[in-house]
Parts: C-alpha cells; structure tokens; sequence
C-alpha cells in the first residue's frame, strides 16, 4: 500500500471512494486538535517506542476523549508521526518486541455491565480494524496511509491503534494533560508481553492508564451527510 502525504487530491479522491453522497461533508482529523498538534516523536533522543498491544488517547490537553467518535462516517486514512530511531535503536526494539514496525486502525465499542452481566471497568470490544501498514521506510515523517477498505463507524465508538510488534510514534515527557490507555494486563501496565488486539468481537479491559505521554496518530473521518430535506421523495405518477 503507497504512502502519501496528506493533500487536498488525497481527501477528494477519499470521499469519492467512501461515500457516494454529497462531497460537502466536513473531513475532519480525529487525533489532532486544531489547538494541539502533535508533539515532537521521542526518538532518536530519549528513544521511546510502543509495542505489543492496543491503545487511545483519552486526553489531549484540555479536549477529553478526543478519540471517540462523535457523528457516524467512515474512515478513510491513517496519519502517524514518526520518531527516526538509529539503527542500534531499531534492533533494540525488533528483539524486544518481534518484528518489523507496523500499525493498524481499530475501532472499539465500550462493553458496560449490565443486571444479569458484569464485565470490568474500561472493557472494549473490537468491532473493526484496517489492514496492517508497515511504517519503517517513514521513520522521521508523519506519513499518511489510505484504507484499502474506508471503516464505517458509530458516534461514540472509539478510534485505537494497535502496534503487535513495535512503531515509534510516541511522544513523551510531556504534561499532566496528556494521558492514553492500553490493553495491557493491570499487573503489567509497563510489561511488554503481547496483548495486542487483533480479533472482531475480542474484548479486554483497558485498566493500564498514563499519563505525560502521546500516542502520535490521527484518522481522517469523512462525516455521514446530513439530510437537509424531510419531505419523503415524491412517486412518479402512472
């Protein structure tokens, strides 16, 4: 799959491909605030990686839960900012973690108990997930990657990365006001065993929560259109 850079032939040629509508839907960036853009990418200084597992963004400065889903649309592109690891780094993470550096979209539903069913706080349910891109030619830019097949999602589902090997797009060492959740097992919150989500309809709680760092991905969401008209559409006549 190509990598791009995101430009206006890019979103056209997106909304073409993921709904047959009206081409004034608003394309939005979920992930990247128009107040907070993304921070630098730890690497190759203070190298930091994410690995093994699935997570969100829960807050970006003063913008909470910027990664769940307000109105229904489909996705249509990943856009990751990439840290340049040095070669040393790189091995460092690939035996740490397995692999080569790779990232997918996958979108959750959040599980809540019910009378006669409890689940654990902060459970999520794989509902979707876009092919897997892999990112090491990238290292150093914020490439941008269009789904083969754009995702349909639902207003309050929730938008997370999941990286089964490793993927330096991590900013770090940053404020109180920047705070993500993972998939990780709550008895190892900083342990790099894989807990990766990688199966529709999968659940697992998302009891790893921390703070002073960013995960550095954003989707691009073309919104449903809005009917302007209620009027039912008028039967020819005979």
């Amino acid at each position: 799959m190509p990598v791009v850079r995101r430009t206006p032939a890019l979103i056209a040629c997106a909304l073409a491909l993921a709904l047959a509508g009206p081409a004034s839907a608003s394309v939005q960036e979920v992930g990247q605030p128009s107040d907070a853009a993304f921070p630098a990418a730890s690497c190759p200084d203070n190298c930091q990686a994410i690995g093994g597992m699935t997570g969100f963004q829960v807050q970006i400065g003063a913008h909470k839960n910027p990664y769940v889903i307000t109105q229904p649309g489909k996705i249509v592109a990943l856009t990751l900012r990439l840290g340049k690891p040095n070669a040393n780094q790189q091995q460092y993470f690939t035996n740490l973690f397995g692999g080569q550096p790779q990232a997918r979209v996958t979108i959750l539903q959040q599980v809540r108990s019910t009378h006669g069913h409890r689940v654990p706080r902060w459970t999520y349910q794989v509902v979707a997930q876009s092919e897997v891109f892999n990112v090491a030619p990238y290292f150093g830019s914020d490439p941008s990657f269009a789904l083969a097949r754009p995702i349909s999602v639902k207003k309050g589902q929730t938008v997370a990365i999941t990286v089964s090997s490793w993927v330096a797009a991590f900013g770090v060492g940053l404020g109180q006001d920047q705070a993500w959740r993972s998939s990780r097992s709550s008895k190892s919150c900083n342990g790099t065993s894989q807990s990766a989500q990688q199966t529709v309809k999968s659940s697992h709680p998302y009891q790893c929560f921390y703070r002073t760092a960013r995960l550095l991905y954003s989707v691009t969401l073309v919104p449903s259109p809005t009917p302007t008209s209620t009027a039912a559409p008028q039967k020819p006549k005979p």
